[in-house]
């Protein structure tokens, strides 16, 4: 029960008619700390969901639609289609498709990059249905902004990661890789769940981080792959046999 304390009364208020406004952080005592805190839960779902589908989105989806299912926490009314049973069984069997290409070397690259599509705007559609039920448009605009770059840095990890790793001939460091993530992305939805402050102070660290590595790590494979085609290219120049002269 404590983790459907994290997430509550974003429902209630929408399917009572009543509209948060200014004057809920405005009025003194208990209940604009209660509607602080509000505000703090709603920022760390939507912001974990978003940097969760950008590592593996059917995992994220699987995990909180799951626990609304279930009752154990409570989504704001927009992620609540996350608890369909038709959502949940399409995410379970992307998820176990996605569980075994992952671990293949070559195919989780390819399946990354078929993602780019597909887990940044859903991060950012994630991010927006957390705060739409509680912000105005512009609440809901800055979500979508937030959650969909979020998406993309925890993406651009993931698959400039695997790309690296692809570089080494064995497999094990793919599957080693893989359940990280998988891990990870649990761990790091119930924190966000459960102690949302912390979840956020981790969150820009990773931002920070992933400001600072990222360009490294592109720079880096762009150098591994580059030699690599040259020394191929250099190897088949120097095996090229040479017709005798007339």
């Amino acid at each position: 029960m404590a983790v459907a304390v994290a997430v509550a009364a974003a429902a209630p208020r929408r399917s009572a008619g009543i509209e948060p406004s200014a004057a809920d952080f405005s009025a003194p005592g208990p209940h604009r700390a209660r509607r602080a805190m509000e505000a703090l839960n709603l920022l760390a779902l939507g912001l974990g969901a978003a940097w969760a589908s950008g590592i593996n989105l059917y995992a994220a989806v699987l995990l909180l639609g799951g626990l609304h299912a279930f009752g154990l926490v409570t989504l704001p009314p927009d992620l609540a289609v996350l608890s369909h049973p038709a959502a949940l069984a399409v995410a379970g069997f992307l998820y176990a498709v996605e569980f075994v290409a992952d671990k293949v070397p070559g195919v989780d690259s390819l399946w990354d990059a078929v993602h780019s599509f597909i887990r940044i705007p859903a991060g950012a559609l994630l991010a927006a249905g957390a705060i739409g039920s509680y912000g105005e448009g512009y609440e809901v605009a800055a979500a979508l902004l937030a959650g969909g770059t979020l998406a993309a840095a925890s993406h651009a990890a993931k698959a400039g990661g695997r790309l690296a790793i692809n570089a080494s001939p064995e497999p094990f460091s793919n599957w080693i890789a893989s359940f990280l993530e998988d891990v990870l992305v649990l761990g790091g939805l119930i924190l966000a769940l459960l102690a949302p402050a912390i979840f956020l102070t981790l969150l820009g660290a990773f931002l920070l981080g992933a400001i600072w590595l990222l360009p490294k790590l592109w720079r880096g494979l762009r150098g591994l792959f580059g030699g690599k085609r040259r020394v191929g290219g250099s190897r088949s120049r120097l095996t090229t046999p040479r017709l005798p002269e007339q």
